[in-house]
């Protein structure tokens, strides 16, 4: 045995280069419009204003402020011939007029930037550091908002379980997309199940090393989001299509990889991403910095989420009549109502959900909506409507017991009085059905 002492080489404190290997013309092209669109896109949308999350702080889209804005509605009035105003304004849906006059824009922003960029660097041969970063971007942009949307779910928020008006609207009076979120909020298990698939997603990517899978999960959540939005009519299409992008983006450099691994049988050598830096030292301060920031991005959308249920979810306060009530028998101006369908004005039903709205509903199955505001110690309530300030409603109540309530008072003008019982809400089959093991004939009502 030698006498030699075993030398042990240092760890290395740098990489070593990997020399920078040419792309294809059409591999630079398509790199150069990806970097335009794309990130013209999440800078645009919610997309970058949910990149560093803050508590209490809701950032404006920037494509709805100078001077993206003042763009988009002249190319939408003078190019496109769009002669209705573009709303831009919150409404809940990201398929307005705007988004898709905003989508166009982008398109040929993109697509005159990739022209005259790939004319004045046409003799450079790859991207591979710009590439890198626009990578980590990409792959924050899509964390954000699988995550985002995964704690809506996995909590569950975004569907909520069928409303009390829900309960009692006929089914065919239903949108497809109503159809979609009560039916997905009847099932919280289910709702939970989507989220944890959407949260997990996001969760891998923010660990380059799980980068790929977790934008294989993303590519397999937004494929279904988007399908849902399309076949139900889900005022997201534009957002869940261009998740499904994003995920695209950062799968298509591994395509090879996964053929070799699925189709062809061979051996799948170790990924060629680059290191954001030279030296190791610097990479773990890198990917520290990333899992700090997915360790904010989680917590504050964990504690949006957890605000969200306490403040208009499962767990949110209740009207102190909360429940559907009947209205067992009714006079106006001294003048006792029978329960007819042809009686307009008649009321079927009084629900309390909210504790600052109730709602009434006809005897043809139509509702009106109010603003309540219910004093338990005076035995008050007063209805008002927001779309009429001078409109009220005063009356006085009585609960002789916890499944009767008496009003008297007067509403748009006109005497009023009620007696109502209280509907016991677990009678509902969607409510009282729960899960079964064991069915010996399938139950479908």
């Amino acid at each position: 045995m030698s006498n030699k002492a075993l030398i042990v080489p240092p760890h290395p404190t740098s990489l070593p280069q990997v020399s920078a290997v040419p792309w294809t013309l059409a591999c630079r092209v398509a790199f150069r419009f990806c970097f335009m669109y794309l990130g013209l896109f999440c800078l645009s949308t919610q997309i970058f204003g949910n990149l560093v999350p803050l508590p209490g702080v809701d950032l404006p889209d920037l494509a709805t402020v100078w001077p993206m804005r003042p763009i988009i509605l002249w190319a939408g009035a003078h190019i496109l011939r769009i002669t209705h105003p573009l709303v831009y304004a919150d409404t809940g849906s990201g398929d307005r007029t705007f988004d898709w006059v905003l989508v166009f824009c982008l398109l040929i922003v993109a697509a005159a930037a990739t022209g005259v960029w790939s004319i004045l660097d046409r003799k450079r041969e790859n991207y591979s550091a710009l590439y890198k970063w626009f990578r980590l971007f990409i792959r924050f942009a899509l964390a954000t908002q699988m995550i985002l949307y995964g704690m809506l779910k996995l909590i569950p928020l975004q569907m909520p379980f069928p409303f009390l008006t829900k309960l009692i609207e006929p089914f065919g009076n239903f949108s497809p997309l109503g159809v979609l979120w009560y039916s997905i909020g009847a099932s919280p298990a289910y709702e939970t199940f989507t989220g944890c698939a959407e949260t997990l997603g996001g969760l891998l990517l923010i660990l380059p090393r799980t980068t790929l899978l977790g934008a294989l999960i993303c590519l397999a959540d937004t494929i279904q989001v988007f399908t849902l939005n399309m076949t139900y009519d889900v005022p997201v299409k534009l957002l869940s299509f261009h998740l499904l992008l994003l995920s695209s983006f950062l799968i298509a450099p591994e395509l090879s990889r996964l053929a070799d691994f699925f189709f062809w049988n061979r051996a799948v050598r170790p990924s060629a991403q680059p290191e954001l830096f030279h030296t190791n030292r610097a990479n773990r301060i890198a990917l520290a910095g990333q899992v700090l920031l997915g360790l904010w991005i989680v917590g504050m959308n964990v504690y949006g989420g957890w605000s969200g249920w306490h403040t208009n979810g499962g767990g949110r306060p209740k009207s102190p009549f909360y429940g559907i009530w009947n209205v067992e028998q009714l006079s106006i101006d001294g003048q006792l109502r029978s329960p007819l369908l042809t009686d307009y004005d008649r009321w079927r039903r009084a629900i309390f959900d909210f504790p600052k709205q109730m709602s009434f509903q006809r005897m043809n199955d139509t509702g009106d909506g109010y603003a309540v505001s219910i004093n338990e110690t005076d035995k008050t309530m007063t209805l008002t409507r927001n779309t009429d300030k001078t409109w009220t409603g005063n009356f006085t109540f009585q609960r002789p017991t916890p499944q009767q309530l008496i009003l008297d008072g007067s509403l748009g003008g006109h005497k009023m009085h009620m007696q109502l019982e209280l509907v016991d809400r677990n009678k509902f089959l969607l409510v009282n059905r729960g899960f079964h093991w064991i069915q010996e004939s399938p139950f479908n009502r």
